[in-house]
């Protein structure tokens, strides 16, 4: 016989058996490499730092062209080759580590300016729409504080692509 999960939670509470099994309680699952609590204070920090690192198309374009400044594209490798911001460089956020950051970005005070999806409207092929609150900005800006790169700076408005002041190049 068949029943429903409705109907078996039915016939065995009227035989006095709990139709929910007890959960044991979760044992403590220690991992070294993982830091929940840690992330949540950097990532606090690095909010409160954010307020005043963000600039608009204006500000990103002129930072841009100051020597000693790096535009970081944490998107895909796909979706960088198919359009970037000219002179992006592409740290896909998955390969972002101390290592991959010691390589490409050695000295933690160089400004840094940031972009992602959530910035370009109109070009929904190399960057497509992410929920506001998993916004790729968001989540660099987070892991380029927590490594020590005080000097970032997020491009802040969304800019309509075929309005946009910046120059993009690649395959789209």
């Amino acid at each position: 016989m068949n029943l429903s999960p409705l109907l078996l939670s039915l016939v065995l509470m009227s035989t006095g058996v709990d139709a929910e099994p007890a959960l044991a309680p979760t044992p403590d699952i220690a991992n070294p490499a993982i830091d929940m609590d840690g992330y949540l204070k950097e990532a606090a920090e690095a909010a409160e730092h954010r307020q005043s690192h963000r600039v608009s198309e204006a500000e990103f374009l002129r930072m841009s062209r100051e020597p000693g400044t790096i535009i970081l594209d944490a998107r895909s490798a796909e979706k960088y080759r198919l359009l970037h911001v000219r002179g992006a460089i592409n740290l896909s956020f998955p390969d972002i580590t101390i290592a991959s950051l010691a390589q490409t970005i050695p000295d933690k005070t160089t400004r840094v300016l940031i972009y992602c999806n959530n910035n370009f409207a109109g070009a929904e092929k190399p960057f497509p729409s992410k929920l506001p609150s998993a916004s790729l900005n968001l989540s660099t800006y987070v892991a380029l504080y927590t490594y020590g790169y005080r000097n970032v700076y997020e491009l802040g408005p969304l800019v309509d692509l075929d309005a946009s002041k910046l120059e993009f190049v690649g395959q789209d």
